[in-house]
């Protein structure tokens, strides 16, 4: 395969090329050579022929016209005289002359070996033709030893009368062997000019194909994702110039791949750090790019998925898509363990391409269930706040009319009745402070004031503070504060807030005769643990994620009885939230709930222990 390989390639085509271009050129300047040659010695030699026989014809001319009226002595001397004539004056090598008399009898013959052929008759067709008067007989023939011979028979005249003829064999052998001699001459000299060109070719097509085989490697390390090497420019012809477009050409490549490269890059950061899933399909519907956040969305890998099951779309929604139509829609998943389902919004677009239409579109995903949950938020403290003003102003307005139409006649009715506006607007009061305090929290208006605070003091104090409650119930009471915890930078007023109310839920929500322990402990990350623990009845697990939920109860008509706002645990969490802490629920139904308050153990001077 390597020798096929080499045999295409374009060396081995330019000497091919450059010698077949040689060999005809030479082929035909030979043909024509030799051919032009070979007429003008055959021209030559028949021309000599022609002219040698002319001077005999002329010179046999008065011999041959005076030779019958000769007595027999005569005769004789005049044939000798003939022989003498024919072999002396005729010099063409290998040739034999006769003259011949006007009956075609051979008179003489210029060679000693055919002395014979005198007297006989030449029946040659040339001779009869000039004996006939034609001068122009010429032919070659082939003897029986394969040797080509001219044969020229000219007619004598002598005063207008045909007197005899010269009859001329000449072998051609020695032009024949002069015309061979020629073509190995010309053979040897295009075969050394093949050899010649044969190596310049390979010299020339070196110089052409060593630039292009530059070219190549260049291209192959291009393709590899090489820019750092640069093809040689090794002259100013059109290799030269193409090898300096092609390194110009490489350098605006690499930085043309450099710039998308870079380009690429950003993209694929933004899409990794988007805070929306995004989604691209091609024409068929088919996913071929998502970032990690649509993944974490859908819960699934989203690549080579169809975008339509990926989104519960509909075929229909999907081709109006393609067809260039921007549309957007709310898609709702069901979470398990979640009061409340899963949104997203998906915006879909078309992506365009410049020639092609649309080849595809983008689907970006925004998870709007905090938003759907806030605003689910929003209408449930309005319509708690709402509620909440409602029942004590309408008390309020109907115990007001009652005193207006008479009541207040009455004076222990007149009283109660005061009695009961009295306390429903304190509860409105309680309420209305609940909400600025929270939304001072909310706010950052309510900064902290830190100072040392003895926890073992501050636990003891809770304590004494709901003795009274406590004793009314006969519910018993523990404070237990683990060794080394002392003085922690707190703000006490908010604490208090926040442990006040979580003492008063154990109180309300435990049976006569239960039990509350308050402890103090140190939790990890140098952290204290505060805890307010009950025997009560507890809340159930479907409670427990909404139980710090604004206006948010577990029995509505039990707690605003006993003067709840449904505003405590959700102001605890925000002052603890703002002491960097955490607070945490724990509770089994007719068992006992456990609240959990961790804040950081700060001292004086900012560290924590």
């Amino acid at each position: 395969m390597s020798g096929i390989r080499y045999f295409r390639s374009i060396q081995v085509k330019l000497i091919i090329i450059y010698v077949l271009l040689i060999l005809i050129a030479m082929q035909l300047i030979g043909v024509y050579f030799i051919s032009t040659m070979k007429t003008s010695l055959t021209s030559n030699f028949t021309t000599n022929l022609n002219n040698q026989a002319d001077v005999l014809a002329s010179f046999a001319a008065e011999k041959l016209d005076a030779r019958p009226e000769l007595p027999s002595g005569d005769g004789q001397q005049t044939e000798e005289d003939l022989n003498s004539l024919v072999r002396n004056l005729f010099s063409v090598n290998e040739a034999e002359i006769q003259l011949i008399d006007a009956s075609g009898k051979v008179l003489a013959t210029s060679l000693s070996t055919h002395q014979e052929y005198v007297g006989k008759k030449n029946t040659s067709l040339a001779v009869s033709r000039a004996l006939q008067g034609i001068r122009d007989n010429e032919e070659e023939v082939i003897d029986e030893d394969n040797v080509r011979k001219k044969i020229i028979a000219k007619p004598v005249v002598y005063d207008t009368k045909i007197v005899g003829a010269v009859y001329l064999v000449a072998s051609m052998k020695e032009l024949y062997s002069t015309v061979n001699r020629i073509n190995r001459i010309f053979m040897s000299g295009m075969l050394i000019a093949l050899g010649l060109t044969g190596v310049l070719g390979i010299v020339l097509a070196h110089t052409i194909t060593n630039p292009i085989k530059g070219l190549t490697r260049q291209a192959a390390a291009v393709a590899e994702g090489r820019f750092d090497r640069q093809v040689p420019v090794l002259g100013d012809d059109e290799i030269g110039h193409l090898s300096e477009v092609f390194n110009n050409m490489t350098m605006r490549l690499r930085d043309a791949l450099e710039t998308n490269e870079e380009e690429k890059e950003k993209l694929s950061s933004v899409l990794a750090n988007m805070s929306d899933g995004v989604i691209a399909a091609d024409e068929q519907g088919t996913v071929i790019i998502s970032n990690r956040r649509a993944e974490e969305m859908l819960g699934e890998t989203c690549q080579g998925r169809k975008m339509s099951e990926l989104l519960d779309m509909g075929e229909g929604q999907l081709a109006a898509l393609l067809s260039g139509h921007e549309s957007s829609s709310v898609i709702h998943r069901q979470q398990p363990d979640e009061d409340l389902d899963e949104v997203m919004r998906v915006t879909f677009t078309p992506i365009h391409r410049r020639d092609k239409g649309i080849s595809g579109a983008i689907a970006v995903l925004q998870d709007v269930t905090e938003q759907e949950r806030l605003e689910q938020s929003r209408r449930e403290f309005v319509a708690n706040v709402s509620h909440e003003l409602r029942t004590p102003l309408t008390t309020i307005k109907s115990y007001t009319e009652a005193l207006d139409d008479g009541a207040m006649e009455e004076r222990e009715l007149a009283q109660r009745f005061v009695g009961v506006i009295r306390n429903e607007t304190e509860r409105m009061i309680r309420l209305v402070t609940d909400l600025l305090h929270l939304s001072r929290l909310d706010s950052n208006q309510a900064p902290l004031r830190r100072q040392p605070t003895n926890v073992p003091d501050m636990l003891e104090e809770v304590a004494d503070r709901f003795s009274f409650q406590l004793r009314k119930k006969s519910i018993r009471a523990e404070v237990k504060v683990e060794n080394g915890i002392v003085n922690v930078l707190l703000d006490r007023d908010q604490i208090d807030q926040v442990l006040d109310n979580l003492v008063s839920n154990a109180i309300k929500y435990t049976l006569d005769g239960g039990r509350i322990e308050i402890a103090a402990r140190m939790a990890e990350q140098s952290s204290i643990a505060i805890s307010v623990k009950d025997t009560g009845i507890g809340i159930s697990r479907k409670d427990l994620n909404r139980i710090f939920d604004r206006f948010y109860r577990v029995d509505k008509a039990r707690s605003r009885n006993m003067g709840g706002t449904g505003l405590g645990l959700s102001i605890a969490r925000e002052i603890v939230k703002a002491h960097g802490g955490s607070i945490a629920l724990d509770s089994e139904p007719n068992v006992g709930t456990t609240v959990t308050v961790t804040l950081p153990a700060l001292h004086e001077g900012g560290a924590a222990s």
